[in-house]
């Protein structure tokens, strides 16, 4: 029997990903044949009992990937303290399994959000190694000049941070109102946000139109699509990850 780190065997049973398993272990939650880790440095087999808070794993599934329409106004998240409508909540009547958001949108974005039922392949799709570009088109209030177009190109830095060069068009300027079509190769915490208000620019909307080559299409609003996994299979398979990204 060949044996895997037990990080990643509790990440494809869909609890979590690979990273917050091994802070679980960390934190003693994680027990193997009955005697508490306090080291994510094991390697485990099918034979071994791994549980999680005292419940064995459960059954693993085969890795499993869909497409979400998140809508506007809920939270990215499993639990929230405020008591906040989540997406985990909207996905209710659709009887999924136990799943996990590839990356977030924040509470006022919408658009493409991936899910898996697999904790590894998220963090495949999340690294940036892996090469996955974000497309986005934003609504925003105020003027875009050709200088700030070719600022983004460029890469900016803004309060000490910087942001790699991205490909931006603009699709339309009417009045003081703009629709761009942005495309990130990174992933940094609101950038789009951030760069639009160093630039002046106010946004009010943002949708996140495709993640690498999974596209939103014309998927309604809160509506899920599952993604066949021959298609994902196949652009995992080293280069036509990125030939399909491209």
């Amino acid at each position: 029997m060949e044996g895997e780190r037990i990080a990643k065997v509790i990440a494809r049973a869909g609890l979590c990903s690979r990273r917050e398993a091994e802070e679980w272990i960390k934190q003693g939650r994680v027990t193997l044949d009955g005697e508490p880790l306090i080291t994510p440095a094991i390697t485990v087999t099918s034979a071994q009992c791994i549980c999680v808070d005292g419940q064995p794993l459960p059954r693993t599934e085969k890795p499993r990937l869909w497409i979400f329409h998140k809508p506007v106004g809920v939270i990215t998240t499993h639990r929230d303290p405020h008591g906040r409508k989540t997406v985990f909540d909207l996905l209710v009547p659709y009887n999924l399994p136990r799943v996990i958001s590839v990356g977030r949108l924040d509470v006022a974005s919408e658009g493409l959000l991936l899910l898996t039922n697999d904790g590894g392949l998220a963090r495949r799709l999340e690294l940036p190694a892996t090469g996955l570009s974000r497309q986005y088109r934003v609504r925003l209030f105020g003027t875009v000049t050709q200088d700030a177009l070719d600022r983004l190109r460029q890469g900016i830095t803004v309060r000490g941070i910087a942001y790699d060069p991205m490909n931006v068009t603009l699709d339309r300027q009417k009045g003081s109102n703009a629709w761009l079509t942005m495309t990130l190769h990174e992933g940094k915490n609101r950038e789009i946000r951030r760069l639009a208000e160093h630039l002046g620019w106010q946004v009010n909307r943002l949708i996140r139109v495709a993640y690498g080559p999974f596209r939103l299409g014309e998927l309604s609003v809160g509506g899920v699509q599952e993604v066949p996994s021959h298609t994902w299979h196949r652009l995992l398979d080293g280069s036509q990850w990125r030939k399909a990204n491209g």
